[in-house]
Parts: C-alpha cells; sequence; structure tokens
C-alpha cells in the first residue's frame, strides 16, 4: 500500500472515529431523561413531547394540521395560535391564503363561531379542523409540503426579533408607535446583516472539509423548522454560534484582500 492510501486510510479512520465520539457525547445527555421516562411513564421518550402536552393532555391535531395549511409568519402564532384554546379568536385576523373559495371562507367562520362560544377546542371541533385541513391540502399539497414550510423558515431567520418587547407584530403595517416602529427595522436590518454576511463568508469560504457539518447542521435545522406549525423566531437562536463565526470569516477576509491592495498598491 503506498502513503496516499495509507494517508486517506487514516482520514477515513479519524473521521468515522470522530463520528462516533459526536454521536456519542450528543446522545449521551438524553440517557438519563430517556431511563426516567421509562421508569416515571414506562414510555420511550428521549425528547420531550413535539407539542409539549402532558402524558394525558389530548393533542389538538385536527386544528394542528390546519394551521399548517396557510400559517407563514409569527404574526399569525400570536394573533391565533396561542390563544386556542382559552380565548377568543378573530376571524379576520387570517390572511386571504387561509382560504381557496367563499364557501371555505364561511365554513370558517362557522368553525370560529363555534370555538369562541366557550372557548374549548373539543373533539368534534377538532375533527371540523381535520376535514377542513384534508380538504385544503388535498387542493394544494405543494403549498402544504413545499411553499409554506420554506416561507415558515424563511420568517424564522428574517424576521425582526422584537418578540419580547412590546412593538407590534404586524410592523410592516407601518402604524406601530414611531420609537418601536423604529427599533423592529433596525432590530429586522441587524439581523438581515448578520445573515447576509454568514452567507456571504459561507460561500466564500473553500475549507468545505471543515465547515460542512455546520452548514448540515444549518440546513437540517432549518427543514425541520419549516415543519412546525408555529414559526417563532427564537428557534434559531441555536444557529447563531455558526452565523457569528461564518460573520467573521466573511469580515476576516475582507480585511485580508483590503490589506493585500494595499500591499500592491
Amino acid at each position: 500500500m503506498c502513503w496516499q492510501e495509507r494517508s486517506s486510510a487514516v482520514r477515513i479512520h479519524a473521521i468515522l472515529f470522530a463520528g462516533i465520539f459526536l454521536s456519542i457525547g450528543a446522545f449521551a445527555p438524553l440517557l438519563p431523561w430517556t431511563l426516567r421516562n421509562l421508569h416515571t411513564m414506562h414510555r420511550f421518550q428521549p425528547l420531550a413531547p413535539r407539542y409539549a402536552n402532558d402524558s394525558d393532555e389530548p393533542v389538538m391535531a385536527g386544528f394542528n394540521r390546519w394551521t399548517k395549511t396557510w400559517i407563514a409568519d409569527y404574526t399569525s402564532v400570536q394573533e391565533i395560535y396561542w390563544k386556542v384554546p382559552g380565548d377568543v379568536i378573530d376571524v379576520t385576523r387570517l390572511p386571504r391564503r387561509a382560504f381557496d373559495s367563499p364557501q371555505q371562507r364561511d365554513e370558517t367562520g362557522q368553525l370560529f363561531a363555534d370555538y369562541n362560544q366557550d372557548h374549548d377546542l373539543t373533539p368534534e371541533l377538532d375533527a371540523r379542523f381535520a376535514v377542513l385541513a384534508a380538504a385544503r391540502v388535498k387542493a394544494a399539497p405543494l403549498r402544504y409540503y413545499l411553499w409554506l414550510p420554506a416561507l415558515r423558515s424563511i420568517d424564522m431567520w428574517l424576521r425582526p426579533r422584537t418578540e419580547l418587547l412590546p412593538s407590534d407584530p404586524r410592523w410592516w403595517e407601518f402604524d406601530d408607535d414611531p420609537w418601536w416602529l423604529t427599533v423592529s427595522i433596525v432590530f429586522g436590518l441587524i439581523n438581515l446583516g448578520y445573515v447576509a454576511m454568514a452567507a456571504a463568508g459561507l460561500l466564500r469560504s473553500r475549507a468545505w472539509c471543515c465547515i460542512g457539518l455546520f452548514v448540515l447542521f444549518l440546513l437540517l435545522r432549518s427543514l425541520f423548522l419549516g415543519t412546525l406549525e408555529n414559526p417563532e423566531p427564537r428557534y434559531t437562536l441555536e444557529c447563531y454560534p455558526v452565523i457569528i463565526v461564518a460573520a467573521a470569516a466573511f469580515l476576516i477576509n475582507i480585511n485580508k484582500s483590503n490589506h493585500y491592495k494595499q500591499k500592491t498598491a
């Protein structure tokens, strides 16, 4: 075996061992939680439930699926999704994409009216939402499986991160208090700057063998977030260590380029 083949074999073994240790490090913290759930609930559950529900708490499957047929931004999460059950929901807050026909608009309005009587999502009402959701998915499967997940992911990445501030979530309507409107716009531009510099840094990088895992993490995280009914900007915060490093790499490359031009001038 020549030295090139031996070097290639060593690199493959090193990558395999690194992957094994990375997997152990990732899954080991979940072991105590998994054992606790097996002992307490007699259920194999290494992670928290998708909807953070108690073991005896029903999941609003029909309503959740219906929201995924139209929801694309955090504003609808705050105005509709979080209010069910327990609070009044206003059908006029739904965007136009929530209806495929005047008949469907009337049907949705009746569902909202029935829910608003006691602010409780009963199994019967949830089943009616499920029927409506199935009809909408059948009518436009690409909207449900592709376009809306993409929009939810984009919204989580680019929306101004003001959800914990008094800013109006409908900042684009420009009818908020001038101070908080300014805050929303500035925060949005700062976030956009981070994402743009990180994208430029990743695209201009030549060390793909070193950053491939980071890029894969960003892609998988974004694809997963697109499947959620509640696109909340906070869900992308786990990605920002990578975003900050990539943005820093972009700025360093600019600095090196300017320094080289000055030396050769």
